[in-house]
Parts: structure tokens; sequence; C-alpha cells
């Protein structure tokens, strides 16, 4: 079967209430599908109404559900009626075989329902009726689409409206933005996406009690030289911190292989010789970790291409950001960490440890920098399975 593009948008609400990571992890996990983009947006007042046209051209049966959920987004997904400030809605686009109707049924059908919890909507969504049947409150949670050619039309119009109403939110309504306002940066790591998981989700889901808000994300392909940019101030602690270590395994070996001891000076040559070469290998081995690719055998047309790994970056705002992050990421090392934490939940050793957030207001500006966490990767995706039919 071939390969189809999907999407899910999740509503400012949703996002608002720090459920990200939930419906994320219930999404792949059972779907099967790839998360190959995501973007946050904040639509203005021409994408929310098109957009609503659009759902309500999705009529089924009745056509009941698609207007409530049209008066939904004119309701909710344009900016703040009294302040201006855009509204925050993420859009996660997923491939994979038959995964408009896979994603779909994920997502689950608006319905008054306490005894499921089978779907995003069983439990992130609303649909409230009175004793005479009528719709009293809805919060549907998120929104997608159920058949190609309509799933074909709103990423054609999310695309369209892409350059100037997504990126990254600093002023969104519900963004603190006082000068006490940080952002930092989170990478969730190549080996949270090996295969199809909860794990993204749930790794999400511990920043959720934080206070702080997602305002940028991207589904990011390190390559190799932003990979040395960005972890380049690792490879000199690398090779300072590995030195002893390097001392003794390479001194015992060398007494125990020779039959004889090394005098203190001959030691210290050994680890001045070996130090350098084993941080960098060991600094080659995070490159590969998240590219996918070992620097050494790279040409420099490699070095510049889209690694073969990829990492959910997401940019989190609010005051002191950095440190709370940090102590819910919890050590490099998992074995130090606190039970809770995300690396001693999700961790295995110093490299592979599930996820990498900034360590000061500084490095979090550099490494979005690095990452571009702002650029748009939708086009691509988008062109790739629902390209404009050219006019004859």
């Amino acid at each position: 079967m071939a390969q189809e593009l999907a999407f899910v948008l999740l509503n400012p609400y949703t996002l608002s209430k720090s459920r990200t990571g939930g419906v994320v992890g219930r999404l792949i996990s059972r779907t099967g599908l790839n998360l190959v983009a995501a973007r946050l947006f904040g639509p203005s007042a021409e994408l929310a109404e098109q957009y609503a046209a659009l759902v309500e051209q999705d009529e089924r049966a009745d056509g009941r559900t698609e207007c409530v959920l049209a008066d939904y987004v004119r309701r909710r997904y344009g900016p703040d009626a009294r302040s201006g400030r855009r509204r925050r809605v993420l859009l996660l686009l997923f491939e994979g075989e038959n995964a408009v109707a896979s994603l779909y049924q994920a997502v689950g059908p608006l319905h008054h329902n306490f005894g499921s919890a089978r779907t995003v909507r069983d439990v992130y969504g609303d649909y409230v009726l009175d004793d005479e049947g009528r719709l009293q409150y809805l919060e549907p949670g998120v929104l997608s689409a159920p058949d190609r050619e309509s799933t074909a039309r709103a990423l054609q119009l999310w695309g369209a409206y892409s350059p100037a109403d997504g990126g990254v939110l600093d002023t969104a309504w519900d963004v603190d933005g006082s000068e006490a306002c940080e952002q930092t940066l989170v990478l969730i790591k190549p080996d949270n996406f090996y295969f199809p998981s909860a794990r993204p989700g749930s790794i999400l889901d511990s920043f959720s009690g934080s206070g702080l808000r997602i305002i940028g994300a991207k589904i990011h392909r390190m390559s190799i030289a932003e990979a040395e940019e960005f972890y380049g101030p690792v490879r000199e602690v690398l090779q300072r911190k590995l030195r002893d270590r390097v001392l003794d395994l390479a001194a015992d070996a060398l007494e125990r292989d020779l039959e004889m001891p090394l005098a203190s000076p001959v030691r210290e040559a050994v680890a001045d010789l070996l130090a350098p070469l084993y941080g960098d290998h060991q600094f080659y081995q995070i490159i590969r970790f998240m590219t996918g690719r070992w620097l050494p055998d790279c040409s420099a047309v490699d070095r510049a291409a889209p690694g073969l790994e990829r990492c959910l970056a997401l940019i989190y705002a609010g005051p002191n950001a950095v440190e709370i992050i940090r102590n819910i990421l919890g050590p490099t090392d998992p074995s130090k960490a606190l039970p809770g934490s995300v690396r001693k939940e999700f961790g295995r050793d110093v490299m592979v440890n599930a996820a990498h957030a900034s360590d000061s207001p500084e490095n979090a500006r550099r490494e979005i920098g690095i990452i571009r966490v702002g650029e748009d990767t939708l086009p691509s995706w988008i062109d790739k399975h629902y390209p404009h039919k050219k006019k004859e």
C-alpha cells in the first residue's frame, strides 16, 4: 500500500492545558505512523475562517458534526478577541500506509461517551449534551480530516499560511510576556523514534506540569555540520574528562601485556597521546547517534546534508524555564538521576539519555539558532503527497 500523509491539529485549549504529550503518545503508539513534521501556528482571523469553511465542506451524514466543528474553529482558532494576541495551534504531520484513515480513527468521533478511552477524543475531548439532547459544551481536543481529498485541501491551506502564521510564537496570548520569561531548547532524541511508540509523548508529558509553554516545534534531522557546531563545546570537555580513564585503561593493558611496570612519565606520555584520540572517538559516537553518520567517513556534501535520524525540537518559554526543564530532565548520567526524572525513566547512558535541554539562556539562544526551530519544513512534505494541480 502506498504511503500517505495525514495531519492532526492540537487545539489551543489542548496546548494551554499541557495535554500535548498524552495526545502525541496515543497518536503514534495507536497508529504506528511516523511523525515527520511539526509546526506551531498562531492562526490569523483569515486562516481560521478559511479553515472553518473547509471543515463545513467535509459534511458527513447529516452534516451536524462538521457544522459544529466549523463553528468551534471560528470561535477558538482566531486571535483572542480582547487582546488581539494569537492562539497557539500545533500542526503534526504523520506518514505511513493508510495514514489518513488510521489517524482519523485514532482521533475518534465526537460523541457523548463516558465509558471508553480508546480514542484521543474519548480522553481529551468533551461533548456535553443537556437533558433534551442539545449540545451544551464542545471541546474536540484535536482536529483532523476524514479522507485524502479533505486532507489535501486542509494541508494546502495551512501550507499557504505557514510562512506568515507559523513559526516561533513568543507573543501568543497564553505565553508570559514579562522580562522574566526565558526560552530553552529541548530535543527529544533519536532513540525515541527508532520505532513508533508512546515514548516521545510520555517524555513530553513529564514536562507538562512545568507551567511552561511550547512556543516552537520542529521535527529535525541534524546534519553533521550542525552536530559539530551544536556539540562543539563538548569535544574538549570529553578529552579532559576522559584522560584519567584513558590513562588507567591504556597503562594497565600495556603493563599486563608487556609484563613490566611503566614509569610515571611513560604513563603520562601515553595518556597525552591517547586522550585526544579517545575523546574524539567518543565525540564521533555522539555525532553518529544524532545524525546516523560517521563523521570521519563523510564528504563535504554529506556533512551538510540532513541526517538519517530525527529528533523533535521544542522551545519552552516561561520564567526560569532553563532550570525548570533541567530539573525535570535530570542529570546527564541516568544512573545518577532521581526517580521520576525523564532520564531515570527513559535514559540508558550518558549519550542515549532520552532528551537534551539547554543549560543556560545563552546556550539556548545558540542552540535554537543552530536547529532553526522556526524553519518551515511543511512545504516539502505537502508537495510530495498533495502537489497543487497545474492549470490547463
